[in-house]
């Protein structure tokens, strides 16, 4: 069975809004390999419209080659699959995404069952969905040292069942201070 891997930047406040901050060298890297590491994304519409086209024109511009964004925009263009969870968006222009409307749950654990490479979600509405279900195999979180004090926040009107209990199974210090943190479901 595939792993589905919620991975987010999120500050020591909660907040996960890429507009507030940006990621250093060594924190890109590290979400270069996860993704090189995926063939399936799962996103809401504002994620995947904040994703697409702006990754996959990266790619594929020879212009952009000394771009330092270059290289993650080969690793998003190269995965297989993206899934789309929108009651509003109809359609897309790239081939590889499907828009889905309903059947959060059934959707993922179909994908689950598929042979592949692990499966990776971001964002903040489509992640807490999934955890609330319960279906999120693997938490990377990659807390940067620095407070906003505003924009959406991680895990923001989460409504648990019950408690999840998760396993920390390692934690990586970047130079920057950036601290990754990897969970596990137990």
């Amino acid at each position: 069975m595939r792993n589905l891997i919620y991975a987010i930047n999120t500050t020591l406040d909660g907040c996960c809004d890429h507009t507030k901050f940006y990621p250093d060298e060594e924190t890109f890297a590290y979400f270069i390999q996860l993704t090189r590491d995926a063939d399936t994304f799962l996103y809401g519409r504002k994620t995947y419209e904040l994703m697409v086209p702006y990754w996959p024109d990266i790619a594929k511009d020879p212009a952009e080659r000394a771009n330092p964004d270059y290289e993650f925009a080969q690793a998003f263009d190269a995965v297989n699959k993206i899934i789309v969870f929108s009651q509003s968006l109809n359609s897309s222009e790239e081939e590889k995404t499907s828009i889905v409307s309903t059947g959060l749950r059934d959707e993922v654990l179909k994908l689950k069952q598929e042979q592949g490479k692990n499966i990776l979600t971001g964002g903040v509405s489509i992640p807490t969905q999934l955890a609330e279900l319960g279906l999120i195999d693997e938490y990377h979180l990659v807390v940067h040292p620095i407070v906003i004090g505003e924009g959406r926040r991680l895990f923001e009107g989460i409504n648990l069942q019950e408690k999840l209990q998760l396993k920390l199974v390692e934690s990586t210090v970047f130079k920057s201070g950036t601290i990754l943190l990897r969970y596990v479901k137990q």
